[in-house]
C-alpha cells in the first residue's frame, strides 16, 4: 500500500492562488462587457437595417402611388386631347372671323400712347390690337401703363384671349427687349412689362379641361421659345456673367422657362444661382418652385441667411413650408441687427457726415418698413409685437422732418426797410466788404448800362473797424449787387438800406441717433 499525501501537499494542488483567482475574474468580467458591447452593435444595426427597410418601403409606396397618378394623368391626358383640341379649334375659328370683322371695324387703335377714359375704353383698345396680333402696337401701349400695373394684370388676359395665337403673340411683344435688348437707347427698363404679359399668358395657354396639367402651345411656338431661352443663356457672357446681370432679365428669363414648360434639368446650378442672385425679388420663392428647386431650398434657405438676407429667407421658408426648421422671428431681428450695425458703419464717413446720416437713416427706414410689412403679411404679431418698431420709424421720420425745416432767422435779419424797399440779397451780409454800423448807411451807388465803370464814390463816414478777424478790412461802403427800381418821376428816391450782421445760421449737425427700440 502507498503512503497517504499530506494534506497540505492537496491543498496546495487543488487551491488556486489568489492572484490566479484575480486574473480569472478579471477575464471574465471582461468577456461579459465584450459580449453586452458586442449584443448592443448587433441590436443598434438590426434597428438600423428596420428603418432603413421602412423608408425603402415607404419610398416605394409613394412611388408606386406617383407611378399611378402619373398613368391616371397621362390616360386622361389622353383621353381628353381630342376634346381639348376641338375647343382649341372652335376658339381659333371664332377668333380668326372676330378678327377679320375687326379689320372693318372702325375702333382707334392706331395710336399706342392709350389716351382712354376708363379700364373698359383701355380693354377695348387691347383687345383689338390682340385680334389684329398687332404685337408691337400692343407692346407700346403696355409699357405706358406702368402707373396702372394691377389694371393691366387684370386686362391683358382678358385681351391675349381674343388672340388667334397667344403665346405667339407674346413672343414678338416682348421681342424688342428680349432676349436681347434691340433698342438703340437702353435707358428704361423694361423687365416689368415682359413679367406681365408671360404671367398674363399662362392662364390663356391652360387646357379647357384638365387645367394647367397642360398648356395649349404648338410646337413651333414652343421651340423658339426654347431658342430664346439658349440666346438669353449665351448672352450671359457677354454681360459679363451672372453676377452683372440685372434682376429684371433674370426675372423674364425664369418667367419665361416656367411660362412655356421648358425647364431643363441639366440648369438646375444655373437657376439655383440665378434665383439666389435675384431673391429679393417677391415671386422668386414660387418661380423657384415651379423651376423644380423645391428640394434644395433648405441650402437655399441657409445661404441667403449666411448672406445676411434673413428676410428674403423668410419668404423662401413659407413658401415651401420649412417654418418649424427656420423659424421666423428670430430671423427678421437678425435682420434688423445687421441693418442698425450697416446704418451705423454708414455715419462713420467723415467726409460728408450730412449725406452719410440720410443715408442711414434711409436704410433703417427701409428695413423696419420691410420688418413690419412681413410681420403683418404672415401674422406674427403674437411673437414679434411691432409696435415698438413703428414707434422707432415715427422717431426717424420726425427727426427728418426737422432737419429738413429751415433755421429759424432772427428778427433783424433781411428785414425790409421801413419804406417798404426791396429785399437785400441773400448773401449780402457774407460779402467780406460787409460791416455793421451804427452810422447812416452811404449812398449805395448803381452801375448804369451807359457806362464802363462804376463812380468812384466819396466816403461820408470813416471806416468802422473791422469785425471778422482774419478776413480783409471793410471797405468804406458795401456795393449792393441788387439792381436799384427805376426813379419814378415825381417821387423821392428811396432810404439807403442798411444790412443785418452776418449770423445765426444753423449748424447743420445732424440730430443724434438714439437707442433703438429692438434687440
Amino acid at each position: 500500500m502507498g503512503s497517504i499525501p499530506d494534506p497540505g501537499e492537496l491543498t496546495g494542488l487543488t487551491q488556486p492562488s489568489f492572484d490566479e483567482f484575480q486574473r480569472q475574474a478579471s477575464l471574465m468580467t471582461s468577456c461579459t462587457l465584450l459580449w453586452k458591447e458586442l449584443s448592443d452593435h448587433f441590436t443598434s444595426l438590426e434597428q438600423n437595417l428596420l428603418k432603413k427597410s421602412e423608408a425603402i418601403r415607404a419610398k416605394l409606396q409613394t412611388l408606386d402611388h406617383q407611378t399611378k397618378a402619373s398613368l391616371d394623368s397621362l390616360k386622361k391626358r389622353e383621353v381628353t386631347i381630342d376634346g381639348s383640341v376641338e375647343i382649341a379649334i372652335d376658339r381659333l375659328d371664332d377668333r380668326k372671323e372676330a378678327a377679320l370683322k375687326s379689320l372693318e371695324d372702325t375702333v382707334d387703335s392706331e395710336s399706342p400712347d392709350g389716351e382712354v377714359d376708363d379700364d373698359d375704353g383701355l380693354l377695348l383698345i387691347l383687345k383689338s390690337l390682340c385680334l389684329k396680333m398687332e404685337a408691337l402696337k400692343f407692346w407700346k401701349l403696355v409699357i405706358t401703363k406702368k402707373k396702372e400695373l394691377d389694371s393691366l394684370r387684370k386686362q391683358i388676359p382678358l385681351a391675349l384671349v381674343e388672340c388667334v395665337d397667344p403665346a405667339k403673340f407674346v413672343l414678338e411683344s416682348i421681342s424688342e427687349v428680349f432676349p436681347v435688348d434691340k433698342r438703340d437707347e437702353k435707358g428704361k427698363d423694361f423687365g416689368w412689362a415682359c413679367v406681365v404679359m408671360l404671367e398674363s399668358l399662362i392662364p390663356v395657354m391652360v387646357d379647357p379641361v384638365i387645367g394647367k396639367a397642360r398648356l395649349l402651345v404648338t410646337p413651333s411656338v414652343k421651340e423658339r421659345a426654347k431658342e430664346i431661352a439658349e440666346t438669353w443663356k449665351r448672352s450671359l457672357e457677354e454681360r459679363g456673367g451672372i453676377e452683372n446681370v440685372k434682376t429684371p432679365d433674370v426675372h423674364t428669363f425664369l418667367q419665361h422657362l416656367v411660362t412655356f414648360g421648358i425647364v431643363k434639368e441639366e440648369d438646375v446650378d444655373l437657376y439655383r444661382k440665378l434665383v439666389v442672385g435675384s431673391a429679393w425679388r417677391k415671386q422668386m420663392p414660387k418661380l423657384a418652385v415651379s423651376l423644380g428647386l423645391g428640394d434644395q431650398m433648405p441650402d437655399m434657405i441657409e445661404e441667403l441667411i449666411s448672406k445676411g438676407q434673413q428676410l428674403d429667407a423668410v419668404h423662401f421658408t413659407y413658401e415651401v413650408g420649412l417654418v418649424d426648421k427656420f423659424p421666423p422671428v428670430p430671423l427678421l431681428k437678425s435682420f434688423l441687427k445687421n441693418a442698425k450695425k450697416a446704418a451705423a458703419s454708414i455715419t462713420e464717413d467723415p467726409d460728408n457726415t450730412c449725406r452719410a446720416t440720410h443715408l442711414a437713416v434711409r436704410k433703417e427706414q427701409s428695413a423696419l418698413r420691410a420688418v413690419i410689412k412681413c410681420i403683418e403679411e404672415y401674422k406674427l404679431e403674437a411673437e414679434f409685437p411691432p409696435e415698438n418698431l413703428k414707434k422707432r420709424l415715427e422717431q426717424l421720420e420726425k427727426a427728418k422732418i426737422e432737419k429738413k425745416k429751415p433755421a429759424a432767422i432772427p428778427a433783424n435779419k433781411r428785414t425790409r426797410a421801413s419804406n417798404g424797399g426791396p429785399m437785400p440779397p441773400a448773401k449780402a451780409g457774407r460779402l467780406t466788404n460787409a460791416y455793421v454800423s451804427s452810422f447812416p448807411s452811404p449812398p449805395v451807388f448803381v452801375r448804369s448800362p451807359s457806362h464802363t465803370k462804376y463812380p468812384t464814390g466819396v466816403p461820408a463816414y470813416p471806416s468802422p473797424p473791422a469785425v471778422y478777424g482774419s478776413r480783409s478790412p471793410p471797405s468804406p461802403y458795401a456795393y449792393s449787387p441788387e439792381v436799384a427800381p427805376p426813379a419814378i418821376a415825381g417821387t423821392y428816391p428811396a432810404a439807403p438800406l442798411s444790412y443785418p450782421a452776418y449770423g445765426a445760421y444753423g449748424n447743420g449737425f445732424a440730430p443724434a441717433y438714439q437707442q433703438a427700440y429692438y434687440r
